[in-house]
């Protein structure tokens, strides 16, 4: 009987492992705002977000790849890989940020994140633009310039939008109560935030 159980139990057991490594990947390509970094692992938004999926039984796998310090230049050198090793079904685009704080042309921001969500969608998956917008003293055209390039790659892709995956922190008025010491990123509490600014662009597309 025991070893009637045991091996019921491991075949149970490995039936799940089949399906969690068969079920449709959620593929987040971003950078520190998506990588946890500053935080505990579990507290980033994307695996909130994996929590969020289970809780909803929607049968998606959530991969991370985003790495701290990433450009848009950078996550579209490195997407194609992604995309042939985990076939996701959707893909959130998180960059840019990065792009304004080095001063790199938006044009070439734009033109990187409209590469990669037409690469993502020629492999079959749905994208997700998460848009960001920079501090007033980056100038007030410059801020606007920024901020609306997320929603024309969005419209051009025919994607969906996160109008700025910080909304509800940053923009608060006690915003530097909500980010690390170094004012750029959120501290823990912001996360389930982030999650709700991307959920309703996600959602749909489950």
């Amino acid at each position: 009987m025991l070893a009637h159980f045991s091996l019921g139990a491991l075949a149970s057991w490995s039936s799940g492992v089949a399906a969690a490594a068969e079920a449709p990947v959620v593929l987040v390509v971003g950078d520190s705002l998506s990588a946890e970094y500053g935080l505990k692992a579990g507290d980033g938004w994307v695996a909130l977000l994996q929590k969020r999926l289970a809780e909803q039984k929607k049968p998606y796998r959530v991969v991370n790849a985003s790495i701290s310090g990433d450009t848009t230049s950078g996550g579209r050198s490195r997407l194609p890989v992604a995309l042939r090793t985990h076939k996701p079904a959707i893909v959130i685009l998180e960059l840019g940020g990065n792009d304004a704080l080095r001063g790199l042309p938006l044009a070439s921001t734009r033109d990187n994140l409209l590469a990669m969500a037409r690469a993502a969608q020629e492999a079959g998956a749905k994208v997700v633009i998460a848009g960001m917008q920079v501090p007033p003293n980056y100038g007030t055209a410059y801020g606007k310039e920024f901020a609306e390039l997320f929603e024309q790659v969005a419209k051009q892709a025919k994607a969906a939008l996160v109008p700025f995956l910080l909304k509800g922190v940053a923009d608060r008025a006690d915003a530097m109560d909500w980010f690390q010491g170094d004012r750029i990123h959120p501290l823990a509490k912001a996360h389930p935030l982030m999650l709700d600014n991307v959920w309703p662009a996600l959602k749909p597309l489950l």
